[in-house]
């Protein structure tokens, strides 16, 4: 039964993406391995060798390798995280939160009510879509945030403008952490940072967007505000996700992030370079 269960189905003959128990006691029957045996007797089992065959992960083969330059990039957000900070500087998360679209209801939104749900109309019109660039303060949790109608450097820069004028000018380094977009690394933003040298971009390692702390506001405000997307227009949407980010605001906290989850993906790093050096 492990054996099986540390296969794919198509493997084996069976037409599934994955298998469950019920499927499993099936084939051991069908193979002859046992003459009766209940899908509860395999999930027993399988409980014993700790597998679970019905559940999935999503991962990413790296583009690029996980050496001694990966591990260095790593040290450094987790520093930036990590120490205490000099009263001249602050460490700011930035990213975008693409394609936010108003989707207004054919019919009101109607509130819930005694036995009732919130109740939401099926059908919406589609009135286009915004992208909210967003700044996390990792020491208060404070977001600075601006929504465009595109997503070019042109963009970006007006928001870094935006970080300019509203980081107080006592703050002489701003590090700023970023994904490798190619909107946050062209000639126009390059140009942009040589005349404002305070702004410092570090830049996350490719396919580690965990590691940008905004990432786990959008999740925040994905949850809290476009659980429901019902919004009249495009301004009436920019005005509202412009007024949770005050909301926020006031009872703002930041994230509580350690050197732990650092550590691990360091340890995995080095074991991925000694196995290839084996």
């Amino acid at each position: 039964m492990v054996k099986i269960a540390c296969e794919r189905p198509d493997e084996v003959g069976r037409s599934l993406s994955q298998w469950e128990c019920l499927e499993l006691a099936q084939q051991l029957m069908e193979e002859g391995v046992v003459e009766s045996i209940s899908p509860d007797t395999v999930r027993r089992i399988l409980e014993h060798h700790k597998l679970k065959p019905w559940r999935k992960h999503l991962w990413l083969t790296p583009k690029v390798p996980r050496d001694e330059a990966f591990c260095a990039i790593v040290r450094e957000i987790c520093d930036l995280y990590t120490r205490p900070l000099a009263a001249h500087e602050i460490v700011l998360c930035v990213d975008e939160k693409t394609s936010l679209q108003p989707r207004t209801r054919l019919a009101a939104t109607l509130p819930a009510q005694p036995g009732l749900p919130v109740r939401i109309e099926h059908e919406y019109e589609r009135k286009g879509a915004l992208n909210l660039f967003a700044a996390f303060d990792t020491r208060t949790g404070k977001v600075f945030g601006q929504c465009y109608e595109r997503k070019r450097q042109a963009e970006f820069i007006q928001f870094l403008e935006h970080l300019d004028r509203e980081v107080p000018a006592h703050v002489t380094l701003i590090h700023v952490v970023l994904d490798n977009l190619r909107v946050h690394k062209g000639k126009q933003v390059q140009a942009w940072l040589a005349r404002h040298p305070r702004f410092q971009l570090r830049f996350t390692p490719v396919h580690c967007s965990w590691m940008n702390q905004v990432e786990q506001w959008f999740g925040i405000l994905q949850r809290k505000r476009f659980g429901i997307a019902d919004f009249a227009s495009k301004a009436d949407l920019k005005d509202k996700v412009l007024l949770f980010i005050v909301q926020w605001n006031r009872y703002a906290k930041p994230f509580k992030w350690t050197r732990r989850s650092f550590d691990k993906v360091l340890a995995k790093a080095e074991q991925r370079t000694l196995a290839a050096a084996a």
